[in-house]
């Protein structure tokens, strides 16, 4: 079977086109996807097989091979360098939980509290 990596794939209209190791552009269709495929992104590579269609060589019976590499994780920090600003984060939130038992929201951390929680949840999500 031949392999290759997506080109471009629209996710919402369900189809796009694959570039064979040999350099051949191959359409591909959501019909051809596992059922558990998800997004499909550019550079995904898959293997698959090819049957000649009315526009030419189209994809059939597609595999995901390897995901696409994440370009979020590869711009998120350091396990080492996220573990103070956890830390930080811990400490402000409880530092935070006697004033908002009392029906306070924290005023001078506030700011800190949010832009923390931020930080956090990007390089987790990633």
């Amino acid at each position: 079977m031949p392999t290759g990596k997506v080109k471009w794939y629209d996710n919402e209209k369900g189809f796009g086109f694959l570039t064979t190791d040999d350099g051949k552009e191959v359409f591909l269709h959501a019909n051809a996807l596992p059922a558990d495929a998800g997004e499909i992104k550019v550079g995904t590579r898959m293997e698959f097989g090819v049957a000649d269609g009315r526009k030419g060589a189209q994809a059939m019976a597609a595999r995901i091979l390897d995901k696409a590499p994440s370009v979020a994780k590869a711009k998120r920090m350091s396990a080492k360098d996220l573990a103070p600003i956890v830390q930080d984060l811990v400490s402000l939130l409880e530092r935070s939980v006697g004033s908002l038992t009392n029906g306070k929201y924290p005023e001078g951390d506030a700011s800190k509290i949010a832009a923390a929680l931020r930080k956090v949840a990007d390089n987790f999500d990633a």
